[in-house]
């Protein structure tokens, strides 16, 4: 199985390269590449057929095809069909050598999209009587370059004529047996030349499950390398001073926010290193389980750091912070990239002395030359902007510290699951008593004046808003709104009052001076681009505007519309979109069907797939070849369970029966106690 391509039947030099351009160097790698999707042949009664759908119907060629040339080598070949006492139009586009195919009278099998209105088929392929099996289910593969699909799959047929005796068994009998699944080399047959879609069915699920073991058993192997081999160091404070610092808020804790707590106490008073993901909506106040988290930190004599992805969210973290734990005599500081020589100086020498409890900043904290006394926590907001090495140098500025993960961005619990599943999960799934929802509107952007009319309402109440852009300045590629346009419109449209602008290009001084008027009101209403979108706090804003709505995902619209609704007052966000595609116009749908950002992501992921729901770089997640963890989420969560029991039980290390499963790990890596991302 580890022959190189080059010792398969009919494959010569060109076509190892071909393959090899496909990341296909060896017989194992070629049989593991997998049909993404198969045409069935299944013939049906053209009366059954449905609109747009994709079908198999077989007739008799009722006329001569006629094959027509247009635009620069493109052709369109028709030819009428009876089938099931119809005359049905075949065409196909760009197929011209099938006109000498297809002879009057022959019975030819057709499979494409019909159109029911007009009679039509759109032929992807056709068949003759010659090669044509009824209910034949045909494998589609990914191919690259030159390379032909019929090449390809006699490629692999021959690979399994040579190699397919070899194929092994990785799943332990007891696995095998428990969910009665194909044997391994069946299930390779099946998956490249399957016999009926009922056994299609069963090699799927063999192999998803495999596949979702393998990659459950590798984080789960990193969990406990992690645990066994990095005890963390064990905090010992007063339980009762940190549930009266609780008590001293000037609002209660949500039940929600008490669990999380709770677990992150136990984390940080357990003797291993905390390793958690904590989870909140928009608003829901995980800067205050933070702070309490960081305040019990410090009663055990522990220094603390929090790395946030901006400036402004520092600053607006540092004020926080401050109010909730200057009073008990907790120094906190900030050190950003733009900080003085000077205080730069006094802020690092109080680090290394201790007299710095809590330093919030952005990836300046991970710089040379920072170094903490007693470092016990590291907390990273946003989590998922920082990439992997940042969040790991960090990590090891302390000895051992525990590590809170905080994110605003709700992650499905399927992602959450699979991504994070070396990490605990916290989840706060509950908002602040008197926080009413904020009312989402779709508008047509020749609904402007009306929205314009709308903002000025509000601010004549004296409230702010906020009106996102997707692009700075006029682009002659994309037609979209840009934030300079849009704040010289709306300067002149509303005279009596003052419209800031705030984006990327601008200084940090600069961003910083918009965002302190606004904060001040003295900015009523700010046009910006996404900079906002992360932790901005201006409870006196009730309107949000997103010229273009559709340009953005559905994490990012609610992450737009949270810096609204932070206040007593009923608030607004209204999108202003065009979307030419279903997926933007269900975008809009779901936006103001719900508020609730867990179902949204759910939504967002099901439209997206996890690999954009990240970005692949931050995601750790591999590339199934058969899995899908949105379809397949069921199976995660068996395929997590299972890994749990094998990795914490003695016979999964050193019985037999699990010896090929180890090989198989082994060779993907995962005895390296590298954790994947």
């Amino acid at each position: 199985m580890k022959d190189d391509v080059s010792q398969i039947q009919s494959v010569g030099p060109r076509a190892v390269e071909q393959l090899e351009a496909m990341g296909i160097k060896t017989v194992e790698q070629l049989l593991e590449h997998f049909p993404f999707r198969y045409e069935d042949y299944a013939i049906r009664p053209i009366h059954e057929a449905q609109h747009d759908e994709r079908v198999t119907i077989r007739g008799i060629v009722h006329s001569e095809p006629t094959l027509r040339f247009y635009g620069k080598n493109k052709a369109r070949l028709t030819v009428r069909v009876l089938v099931d006492g119809l005359l049905v139009q075949a065409v196909f586009f760009n197929q011209s050598y099938l006109k000498k195919q297809i002879n009057l009278g022959d019975t030819i099998t057709i499979n494409g999209k019909f159109d029911r209105n007009r009679l039509m088929i759109s032929g992807g392929t056709i068949k003759t009587a010659k090669n044509s099996q009824a209910g034949e289910l045909e494998p589609v593969y990914s191919i690259r370059g030159n390379l032909k699909m019929t090449t390809l799959r006699k490629f692999i047929n021959n690979a399994f004529q040579q190699y397919g005796d070899q194929i092994e068994e990785t799943l332990p009998e007891q696995l095998i047996n428990m969910y009665r699944l194909m044997n391994r080399q069946e299930t390779f047959r099946q998956l490249h030349f399957p016999t009926s879609a009922t056994q299609l069915v069963q090699a799927k699920r063999r192999m998803i499950y495999e596949e979702l073991l393998l990659f459950q058993l590798k984080m789960q192997m990193f969990r406990k390398w992690e645990r066994q081999g990095d005890e963390g160091q064990q905090k010992v404070f007063s339980i009762d001073k940190v549930k009266g610092f609780v008590q001293d808020l000037p609002f209660e804790l949500t039940q929600a926010q008490k669990k999380v707590l709770k677990e992150i106490l136990d984390d940080l008073q357990g003797p291993h290193r905390m390793n958690r993901l904590l989870q909140g909506d928009v608003g829901s106040g995980k800067t205050v389980v933070a702070g309490c988290a960081l305040y019990a930190n410090a009663l055990a004599g522990f220094q603390g750091a929090l790395m946030v992805p901006t400036e402004i969210l520092a600053e607006q973290h540092k004020a926080s912070l401050q109010d909730l734990l200057a009073p008990l005599q907790l120094r906190v500081e900030l050190l950003s990239g733009s900080a003085r020589v000077k205080e730069r100086r006094e802020i690092l020498a109080g680090l290394v002395n201790g007299e710095i409890d809590v330093l919030i900043g952005t990836h300046a904290l991970i710089q040379e030359g920072v170094d903490f006394k007693k470092l016990g926590l590291v907390i990273t907001d946003e989590q998922h902007r920082f990439g992997v090495e940042q969040r790991r140098i960090l990590r090891k500025k302390g000895l051992r510290p525990d590590v809170l993960f905080m994110t605003a961005t709700p992650i499905p619990r399927t992602l959450a699951i699979s991504a994070f599943g070396d990490m605990d999960v916290s989840v706060i799934n509950e908002m602040p008593k008197g926080r009413k929802p904020v009312e989402t509107r779709w508008g047509k952007p020749d609904m402007l004046p009306r929205v314009i009319d709308f903002m000025k309402r509000e601010l004549g109440k004296g409230y702010q808003g906020y009106v996102i852009c997707p692009l700075i300045e006029e682009s002659e590629k994309l037609d979209v709104q840009n934030a300079i346009d849009v704040h010289q419109q709306l300067t002149q449209a509303m005279p009596e009052y003052r419209v800031g602008l705030m984006h990327g290009r601008l200084s940090s001084e600069e961003k910083d001076d918009v965002m302190n008027q606004f904060a001040e009101n003295s900015v009523n209403l700010l046009v910006s681009t996404t900079v906002v979108e992360v932790g901005v706090n201006v409870p006196n804003a009730t309107v949000m505007v997103i010229y273009d709505a559709e340009r953005f995902g559905l994490a990012q619209l609610h992450q737009l519309r949270g810096r609204v609704g932070r206040g007593q007052a009923q608030s607004y966000c209204i999108l202003l979109a065009d979307p030419k595609s279903d997926v933007g116009k269900e975008r809009m749908k779901i936006m103001t069907d719900t508020n609730d950002g867990f179902e949204l992501s759910e939504r967002d992921l099901e439209l997206r797939g996890p690999g954009d729901f990240f970005g692949a770089k931050q995601s750790g997640l591999p590339n199934f070849k058969v899995a899908d963890i949105v379809e397949d989420f069921r199976v995660l969560e068996v395929a997590r369970q299972d890994a749990n029991k094998l990795v914490n039980s003695e016979a999964f290390w050193k019985s037999e029966d699990y010896g090929k499963l180890r090989d198989r790990l082994r060779e993907q890596g995962a005895f390296q106690g590298e954790k994947l991302d």
